[in-house]
């Protein structure tokens, strides 16, 4: 991956943006959905921005999940069709997974956090527990 200068993580995670923000330039959308957080991607994409981890990383089902963050460079380069492509795909991915219909708990979100946070720490590579060691 680039330089962490050109990193800008777009997320509804809270705790990315808790870890994350003090090193890395983070979009927070608190209310935004998963489909969401992939539409605004898309929108970035289309403008020149670099896609820099795949929107649908990791093994947690997008209807399993509220909660999804991505890295793109936080200034256009070149549009890049392939990438274009890649995040067309993963919204039409998504849109083939049926909503689950249920209410998910606070102990359970908090474990989806943690999981998104990860990821993403690790395509960044950032220390996971040092960024939740500063959590009080």
């Amino acid at each position: 991956m680039k330089n962490g200068h050109d990193f800008l993580i777009i997320t509804n995670n809270p705790l990315v943006e808790r870890c994350l923000g003090e090193y890395y330039s983070v979009e927070m959308f608190e209310e935004a959905s998963y489909r969401d957080i992939l539409v605004k991607v898309r929108d970035l994409v289309y403008a020149s921005h670099t896609l820099y981890t795949h929107p649908l990383s990791g093994s947690v089902k997008p209807n399993e999940t509220p909660y999804k963050s991505v890295v793109v460079s936080k200034v256009p380069h070149t549009f890049d069709p392939g990438e274009a492509e890649i995040i067309a795909y993963c919204i039409e991915a998504f849109d083939k997974f049926k909503p689950r219909g249920i209410t998910l708990t606070d102990p359970v979100k908090r474990d989806f956090q943690l999981i998104d946070y990860t990821l993403i720490c690790g395509a960044v590579d950032f220390d996971a527990a040092a960024g939740l060691s500063k959590i009080k």
